[in-house]
């Protein structure tokens, strides 16, 4: 099944681009990705001394350099050749501003970048692209095997806006022959014990509570009987629980979509989904979002 037909892949120059390379070239045929852009964009486009070392016969501009490096990489690892291809490079100041424009210009399915977990680097444009892009994005992380995932969990609250999360996770279980594992968040409300029951006893009716609301959920939209995992929300961060769930349940991806504030802000993430993409840089992740949002919405997020 096709979900993705053209992918922008984010480049930065450093040892994380072969591993992102070669971790892409495994999803491609999965995804049925047939054209990448590979972007490289940064405040000062000059060579750093370290690859003009490796590289003495680098002598054009620093875009057109920085492009030959890449389709240097690209050769290096076999990239399929039936795959599209177009590089190249850009600087600015504003380096999210500028990549997610490109995402819209050659309208993009999907964005695939890299998380690092013991390289150098902050993940701040790899964040800002998460929360912001147009379109799905896909993280695969420095130190995670390249491989399709086998357990795929997917964050649910049994809302409408689930549904679609849960559809797509579905179908790529489906075609993976790989396991789905809903998970979900709950919380003992404030003011519980004027009910004369224990934190434990209430936790207890909450989580009955909730495992009810997902057999409606399954029931209402026609899905296959699952167990659903409930994890007690007992005020850490929501990104932190879900990260450990996922790790002591072995799950090798995290599924989870995009929650707008209103209707026509779709692209946008939710607060625990945010949370997720800022401590998660373990384990792969793709975020599914809804493409069509209109123009003027997307400029608007620049100011956001």
């Amino acid at each position: 099944m096709k979900y993705f037909s053209k992918a922008m892949i984010g480049l930065d120059l450093t040892e994380m681009d072969d591993i992102l390379i070669q971790k892409t070239i495994v999803f491609l045929k999965f995804l049925g990705i047939d054209k990448c852009y590979f972007v490289h964009v940064a405040k000062n486009l000059a060579i750093p001394q370290e690859i003009l070392d490796s590289h003495p016969e680098l002598l054009a501009p620093g875009d057109e350099s920085i492009e030959a490096i890449i389709a240097d990489k690209l050769k290096q690892f076999d990239f399929p050749e039936n795959i599209e291809i177009e590089i190249f490079a850009e600087e600015g100041e504003h380096q999210l501003e500028i990549f997610l424009r490109w995402a819209r210009i050659k309208d993009v399915d999907l964005i695939i970048m890299g998380r690092k977990e013991t390289l150098a680097g902050s993940g701040s444009l790899a964040k800002g692209i998460a929360k912001k892009a147009p379109c799905s994005i896909l993280m695969l992380q420095e130190k995670r095997a390249a491989k399709l995932p086998k357990k795929i969990m997917v964050p649910t609250d049994f809302s409408d806006h689930t549904e679609m999360i849960y559809e797509f996770s579905e179908r790529i279980c489906n075609d993976l022959n790989a396991e789905l594992v809903p998970v979900h968040l709950y919380h003992v409300p404030h003011g519980y014990s004027k009910t004369g029951k224990s934190f434990e006893e209430f936790s207890e009716i909450m989580k009955e509570n909730a495992n009810h609301d997902f057999k409606k959920f399954l029931h209402k939209n026609h899905h296959s009987d699952l167990e659903c995992h409930f994890v007690l929300n007992d005020g850490l961060d929501e990104g932190k629980l879900l990260l450990a769930e996922a790790e002591k349940i072995n799950a090798d991806m995290i599924l989870l979509g995009s929650r707008g504030r209103t209707k026509s802000a779709a692209i946008l993430l939710g607060s625990v989904a945010e949370k997720l993409v800022m401590v998660n840089n373990v384990l792969p992740m793709l975020i599914f979002k809804k493409k069509g949002e209109t123009v003027g919405f997307f400029e608007a997020l620049f100011r956001i």
